[in-house]
């Protein structure tokens, strides 16, 4: 079990290293940080200014000395005058200790800015999660239980329906009829308690976790049936086990393997979607104030949010291999 973990950690350690180092590379690549810090003065030639090349037109040098000390200091302080795997190893080194560094635009560290936006961004995760298996798991055993029947064919068009909506349209659906028209809900994101927090995560985590739950569905729909035509089940009802018991004691188990991988997996998307639903409801989360960094070019916002995304996404699918082995033992003998 320790080396099936070890493996599992090492693997998805690697996957973390190579995310952050391509975001890394993106946002130096892309846009230039030293404009960012300093602004538009981060234009000025300095070695043709030190040379006294150029001169604006009252005669004076072009830019002056002080926005060349300016520049200068701002390269050293962020090691913009080393070479890019350089000034990755001096940033990851930092993201280590627990340093992320500090917001070109309003001057924060950004550990505060995700030490603020992230719990918002955890429970909305939380919450739609909770819905889509909530949802999923009685969905597809009432599915499996009526086979071809026409609560099946119901359920298979409802959940081709929820799959073909796009996470913005559902949400502005959901927004329009529960907001604006019925007023069920407050128009935007409610932080006094923790049931304030809860209520205003039911929309957002609805947008998300519903059409996870169709995929859900489908999956787990699928393994019941398979499930139910092993020797196994037979035997139990050739033993007078009563269906519920059969299902919850012999078949939910074994047939929950399709769906735990996909659940790691439909992290990703959630973390896609929870931009959208954000800026939706208003919640000031992780995925708002991404989409914030990116307008603004803030690069420490945005490596920041990529590195907690991405550690989030990593500790989901390391559960998930844990999972595995608990599910199907198999897995961790074959590893």
């Amino acid at each position: 079990m320790l080396r099936f973990v070890a493996r599992r950690f090492a693997s998805l350690l690697a996957v973390l290293l190579a995310v952050t180092a391509l975001a890394f590379g993106a946002m130096n690549v892309l846009g230039d940080p030293l404009f960012n810090v300093v602004g538009f003065i981060a234009s000025v030639d300095c070695d043709a200014v030190e040379a006294g090349l150029v001169e604006d037109v009252s005669g004076q040098t072009a830019g002056g000395r002080g926005d060349c000390e300016v520049i200068a200091e701002a390269r050293r302080e962020h090691h913009l005058d080393r070479a890019l795997p350089v000034r990755y190893g001096y940033w990851l080194s930092d993201i280590v200790r627990g340093d992320f560094g500090t917001s070109f635009k309003n001057e924060l560290p950004v550990s505060d800015v995700l030490r603020d936006k992230l719990p918002k961004s955890l429970l909305l995760m939380g919450v739609a999660q909770a819905i889509a298996v909530g949802v999923a798991v009685p969905w597809a055993v009432a599915a499996a239980y009526r086979a071809h029947r026409s609560f099946d064919r119901a359920s298979t068009v409802g959940s081709f329906g929820l799959l073909a909506v796009p996470n913005f349209a559902l949400g502005v659906i959901l927004f329009y009829l529960f907001v604006v028209r019925w007023q069920v809900f407050d128009s935007r994101y409610d932080d006094t308690d923790l049931a304030s927090r809860l209520r205003s995560m039911v929309l957002p985590g609805l947008t998300l976790g519903l059409p996870a739950a169709a995929v859900y569905q489908r999956l787990l729909r699928t393994d019941l049936l398979t499930t139910m035509q092993e020797d196994f089940v037979h035997m139990a009802r050739a033993k007078g086990m009563s269906d519920r018991w059969i299902m919850f004691r012999h078949v939910l188990r074994p047939s929950l393997f399709s769906m735990v991988t996909v659940f790691g997996l439909s992290t990703a998307g959630m973390i896609g979607g929870s931009l959208v639903a954000e800026q939706i409801f208003t919640i000031p989360g992780i995925g708002r104030a991404l989409v914030e960094a990116v307008i603004r070019d803030d690069f420490p916002i945005v490596l920041g949010g990529v590195v907690v995304v991405a550690t989030g996404f990593v500790v989901v699918n390391f559960v998930v291999d844990l999972l595995y082995s608990l599910i199907d033992p198999r897995v961790r003998a074959d590893d």
